[in-house]
């Protein structure tokens, strides 16, 4: 099968990437950046400019599938053209794939878009599932409301929509997991806030597992890309900590430090939701690193 992937030379698109060839997929590549194309027999990367509405139709040659991940980091200080740039890389990107597949003949049976669980209300108490409909208030809530109405156009195509709720994703090269190192390494780490606040975590292996289980099963509607096992921010220090084996003696981080820091982005790190995998548990997905011990072990050890 051929598949088209937007992103993918980021953190999640490179692993799967990496899962879709050595599965027999072939994968054709969307990029803002030219000198990133490349082509290969089962590997074809083609020009494309959201901003300007501008993309190089060969891409949807053969295509039955379109994994959208494209989207501007929300780990970089949210100035207000910042914030901007956030929604649009991901609204227009997105607007731009359905005119694509609208005004084009193609063969797209199927788009999976990441999203994030960022759209669930911030709560210590509640545990959010993907019938749930409550939308957080903030900045990020808004961001992943906008974003998922777009990619909701699609079933007017007739085409399979899934959206994927990614939530923090540990990895071993790059993302949340090697910021949080960094200081515990050099003893200086310790939680922020009351370190109440639930994180629902997710290993990168099995988060493009999920993708692969939604695009083999040819699955449609929400899933929360987390593991089964979510954690509050304290204990994920402390399980970081004893994995490389270093002391955590500081008191916790205030919240009113960070937001001298950050600004609006010290949500990030305050901001508490605990998300259920359930429904991938009740079609029998099975996690590789469902937990945190297991999962910072493959990666820090």
């Amino acid at each position: 099968m051929t598949i088209l992937i937007t992103g993918a030379t980021g953190l999640v698109g490179q692993e799967l990437v990496q899962l879709l060839l050595e599965n027999g997929h072939v994968v054709h590549y969307l990029s803002t950046s030219k000198n990133k194309i490349v082509t290969k027999k089962d590997y074809k990367g083609f020009y494309w400019n959201p901003e300007t509405a501008e993309i190089d139709l060969n891409a949807l040659t053969n295509v039955e599938v379109v994994v959208h991940l494209a989207g501007a980091t929300v780990a970089k200080k949210w100035t207000k053209s910042y914030k901007q740039e956030i929604i649009e890389s991901r609204v227009l990107s997105t607007r731009l794939l359905y005119q694509t597949l609208q005004k084009n003949d193609n063969q797209v049976k199927q788009i999976v878009s990441a999203s994030a669980v960022g759209i669930y209300p911030d709560s210590l108490t509640n545990i959010y599932h993907e019938k749930d409909l409550d939308i957080d208030t903030s900045f990020l809530g808004n961001v992943v409301k906008q974003w998922e109405n777009e990619v909701s156009q699609f079933e007017k195509l007739n085409i399979l929509v899934a959206k994927i709720r990614i939530g923090l994703v540990l990895a071993k090269d790059g993302g949340a997991l090697q910021e949080m190192v960094k200081p515990i390494k050099f003893g200086i780490g310790s939680a922020f806030g009351s370190g109440q606040q639930y994180q629902s975590w997710i290993h990168l292996h099995d988060l493009v597992s999920i993708f692969y289980h939604v695009i083999e099963n040819k699955c449609a509607g929400v899933y929360n890309g987390v593991s089964p096992y979510p954690v509050t921010n304290e204990v994920l220090t402390k399980a970081i900590a004893k994995t490389l084996e270093k002391p955590l003696f500081l008191p916790n981080i205030p919240k009113f430090a960070m937001k001298l820091i950050l600004g609006e982005m010290h949500i990030l790190l305050f901001s508490s939701q605990h998300v259920s995998c359930r429904k991938l548990l009740d079609e029998n997905f099975q996690f590789k690193f469902g937990s945190l011990d297991k999962a910072l072990n493959d990666l820090l050890k």
